[in-house]
Order: structure tokens, then sequence, then C-alpha cells
């Protein structure tokens, strides 16, 4: 039983990504996967793994990426390639209830395929992030870029915007820096980019979240909420105040596929430039 609240069991999770897996793989595939292991459940310890754990099935491909701690040493991991339904299914079993991959793929690990905007807002006030999303969506398509909203599944709403393959991370990591500290200047108390929690007015809008190496729950992850949500896609006339991330379950997430098929499939898709963006927002 992993999530108490809403009887949703270890079996039931496993079935939901057996079910889920012609939507979720392609945003998976080729990627980098870090473990994000929960073995006793919600409310419980959780802990990262990105080395390949002993035993692995040999049907499981890895690469080997170096990556550095946070004290500066460095080393080389070898990090799962999730690309099949058996190889999401193995992650249930390891007890990983929301699927993590990098933002770039292995055949160029430094050129990502997106921005990620990563919006955190107050403890209860999904409404107030709602808002800063809309204007974060606003400030994109004047600079000329389209975007692609969900929900996290947890707190807070993810914005990704598809880029051509050919900048580097420091490069994403300043648009989305120029970009949240724009929308912070000319939205006091609805937006931040306050890393400190105590001095924050508003949602923080992360752009830290742009680095080498860095995760993000997948869209059609379950997370470890009471609730058992997950992190869905919505067009953005859908994102409206009423909205709260337990309204999509894993049940919905999978009637909204079917009905509308995989919304996030365009952020796979690339094309879009920050150059043109970069000089409308100098």
């Amino acid at each position: 039983m992993l999530f108490p609240e809403v009887g949703v069991t270890k079996g039931d999770l496993f079935e939901y990504y057996g079910a889920v897996a012609p939507a979720i793989l392609p945003h998976l595939r080729g990627r980098p996967f870090t473990m994000k292991r929960m073995p006793m459940g919600v409310g419980t310890e959780s802990y990262f793994q990105k080395q390949a754990p002993k035993g692995m099935p040999s049907w499981i491909p890895t690469r080997q990426f170096r990556t550095v701690r946070r004290g500066g040493e460095s080393r080389m991991v070898d990090f799962p390639l999730v690309g099949t339904r058996e190889a999401l299914q193995w992650m249930v079993q390891m007890n990983c209830i929301d699927m993590n991959a990098w933002y770039s793929r292995v055949d160029k690990p430094d050129r990502p395929d997106y921005v990620v905007f990563d919006l955190d807002p107050p403890d209860g006030e999904f409404a107030l992030c709602v808002r800063a999303a809309r204007l974060l969506h606003e400030l994109l398509e004047s600079l000329g870029l389209r975007s692609y909203v969900k929900t996290s599944g947890a707190d807070g709403i993810h914005v990704l915007v598809p880029i051509t393959r050919r900048y580097g991370f420091d490069e994403t990591y300043a648009f989305a820096e120029a970009v949240s500290r724009r929308l912070e200047a000319d939205n006091p108390g609805v937006v931040t980019t306050e890393w400190l929690k105590r001095k924050r007015e508003g949602v923080l809008l992360d752009h830290r979240q742009n680095g080498h190496g860095k995760t993000l729950a997948s869209v059609y992850s379950v997370r470890p909420k009471p609730a058992a949500p997950v992190s869905t896609p919505l067009a953005w006339d859908e994102l409206t105040a009423d909205v709260t991330p337990e309204r999509f379950t894993m049940t919905v997430a999978l009637e909204r596929i079917e009905q509308l098929g995989d919304l996030f499939e365009p952020t796979l898709a690339g094309g879009q430039s920050l150059g043109p963006a970069l000089k409308r927002l100098a």
C-alpha cells in the first residue's frame, strides 16, 4: 500500500505505468535516468540513486557520464536508460513512484531539448501559481516563443519551452534567469526569484532548474503525495484559477490521453531559437 489515503497499491502503480507507457516513454527514452526510490510509500523517506543498481536486468541499457557531487569531486556513473514498458515497470518494482530523467539525450548530453520554468507557490496558494504561470505564458508569447504547461503533480506548475538542440545549459540558464527576473520586476508580490523561503513574497519562478544533470518529474509521473496525483499536461486555456493538482488522478490522466493525445508531444519537437527572444528581452 503506497498511498493509504486513496488505497493505491504498488500493483496499481505498476498497472498505471504499463498503461501510460506509450505516452510517457517518448519523454524518457534516450535520457539518463535517475531513480528516486521510496520503499515504504508516501510520507516516508526517499532517496535518489543515479548509479544503476547491481542486479538490474541486462535488457535495461546504461550509459556512462561523469557527475559532480556537491563537494566538488566527480565520478563516473552508469545511468539506466528507460526506453521500454518493461524497463519502466521495473523502476516501479524498485519503488520509483515518479520518473526523473535529464532534459538532454545521450547523443547530445550538453544540449537540452527545452528550457524549464519550475513554479513553486506559497503553501495553499495554487491559484496564485496559476496566475504566475499565465503571466509567464504571456511574456513568452510576446518574445515569440511557444510554451507548454503541466501540473507538477505536487504543489506547483512546470512550464517548458522547446528549443533547437544547439544551446548549452549555460545559455538556457541565462535565458530562464532573464525571463524570471523580468517577470519578477513587472509583477512584484506575484512572482519572485528569491531562493530563501522565509524571504519570499509570491510564487518562486525557479530558473536554477536549468543545469546539466538536473531532472524534473516527467510528464505523466505519479507524484508521492497523499492523493496520488499525476503530473498532467494542460492546454493553456484549461489553466484556470479553479484548477487543483489533486484533480488529475491516474484514471483522469489516462482518459485525457485517450481523448486528447499527448499534449506534451511538441516539447520534443524543438524548432525554436532563443536568439530573437534574448534581443527582445535586452
